[in-house]
């Protein structure tokens, strides 16, 4: 084929997958939240949900929402520019919630702005009256805020109300976890360089990645409860490790993974501690599962997922009817499986959820079956179609949240279409220069 033919066809090529993308885009299902399934009414743990949504990419689109079993909003509270992590209603009716807010270079303090100077992200601890959320101004009863000049990594992921009134917080991009008061004042601050960094009793017995400079995802500590001991549990998801620390010292008192046993957790989310059973559930993220473990000695009670079950699970509980409320992050959708692993409650078309409660049971958990009376179930797919869901779910941090799999292979090949008439023209042009010269 001579070089005009080629370059015709290949054109012809892009011509005809620009018109089919542009197909495929008129045809995407864009809708948003509202999408509910109701599998076995019968089996479904009664009450409304309230979900947390941190949305992909650029977006910053996050919100938090309450909905019915049918899927109906009842209210959503949705900031601007924003991403929305833990959300919780309080025994007041009011929400508390993390919120990061990206902000241009203009509107941050110029003590914020040490290393990069285009953006960073304002972390903020808020509770929000009850009574507003139904309505289109929504208030702000108490606030706890903080900047930061890297976004991504360094937003605030967990926020709990204690009960004597204080709020524990984790912050990731400080490394760190600590207990505010009412006024503002800092009453309790636990530092992850001094006890899992260089020198520590943790690194010297269990190891654990290096601390990089200020814009480096170290810890990425995502999660913080208060046991009934009075300690707090820690995620450390990149260390693949649960910790409790006590207040008191600040010691690391008990351990639950190690840093590079992926086989136990791999850059685990939301850690919650079933207090009368003395387990553990987890959401194991890179794993593509739930898993609950005895927390005394370790061992494996249940276990739920698998890549063709679940794709990047973020947030577990355990309802007291025994069935689990799963945030099924990358598979965009919050489910509740009963003790056999049967999805009896869907609720879709959320762009990348984050946590999730049914406000029917207390925050700290009910009454529940232990997990040694749960099914395990564990499907995954080929290693083909894992790695082509994985890639269809990363591709929409920089593309929209409607993208799937069709659109990728149409773009793809475009580009490679296109790709190939730049090169085409590239070596012609590399020809006639060699060929000028050679003269």
């Amino acid at each position: 084929m001579d070089r005009r033919t080629r370059v015709l066809a290949l054109s012809a090529v892009v011509l005809a997958l620009t018109a089919l993308f542009g197909l495929q885009v008129a045809l995407a299902d864009r809708s948003g939240p509202g999408e509910a399934t109701v599998t076995t009414p019968d089996e479904q743990y009664p009450g409304n949900t309230l979900i947390s949504v941190q949305s992909y990419g650029s977006d910053y689109d996050g919100k938090a929402m309450e909905v019915t079993p049918d899927g109906e909003r009842v209210w959503v509270y949705d900031p601007p520019n924003s991403r929305v992590f833990d959300s919780e209603m309080l025994d007041n009716g009011n929400l508390l919630v993390a919120v990061a807010t990206k902000l241009p270079p203009s509107e941050c303090p110029a003590d914020a702005l040490r290393v990069r100077s285009d953006e960073c992200v304002h972390n903020r601890v808020l509770e929000i009256d009850g009574d507003s959320l139904t309505t289109d101004e929504k208030e702000v009863v108490w606030r706890y805020t903080w900047y930061d000049e890297f976004v991504s990594h360094h937003e605030v992921h967990d926020v709990d109300r204690l009960e004597n009134g204080e709020t524990a917080v984790i912050d990731m991009g400080e490394n760190r976890a600590f207990a505010v008061a009412e006024n503002g004042t800092i009453t309790w601050q636990w530092n992850a360089s001094e006890h899992l960094g260089e020198g520590s009793a943790f690194r010297e017995e269990y190891g654990g990645p290096a601390k990089g400079g200020p814009e480096s995802d170290w810890t990425h500590m995502n999660d913080i409860d208060r046991l009934e001991n009075g300690n707090f549990q820690l995620s450390i998801r990149n260390f693949d490790a649960v910790i409790e620390v006590d207040p008191e010292t600040n010691e690391i008192v008990d351990v639950v993974g190690r840093p590079g046993d992926h086989g136990t957790m791999h850059e685990q989310h939301n850690p919650r501690r079933l207090e009368e059973w003395g387990t553990m559930l987890v959401a194991d993220s890179e794993n593509d599962r739930v898993v609950e473990y005895d927390v005394d000695n370790g061992t494996k009670v249940w276990e739920y997922g698998g890549s063709d079950l679940l794709l990047w699970p973020r947030d577990a509980d355990r309802l007291p009817n025994g069935n689990t409320l799963i945030v099924d992050t990358f598979n965009n959708r919050v489910i509740e499986v009963d003790r056999e692993g049967d999805v009896v409650w869907e609720y879709g078309g959320v762009a990348m959820p984050y946590s999730a409660d049914r406000l029917s049971v207390p925050e700290e958990g009910g009454e529940t079956v232990p997990g040694t009376r749960l099914q395990n179930r564990t499907e995954s797919r080929s290693t083909l179609l894992e790695t082509a869901a994985q890639v269809e779910a990363w591709a929409r941090f920089v593309l929209p949240n409607w993208i799937g799999w069709p659109h990728l292979v149409t773009l793809s090949a475009g580009a490679l279409a296109s790709l190939a008439i730049v090169v085409d023209f590239a070596v012609l042009g590399v020809r006639v220069g060699w060929r000028r010269y050679a003269r």
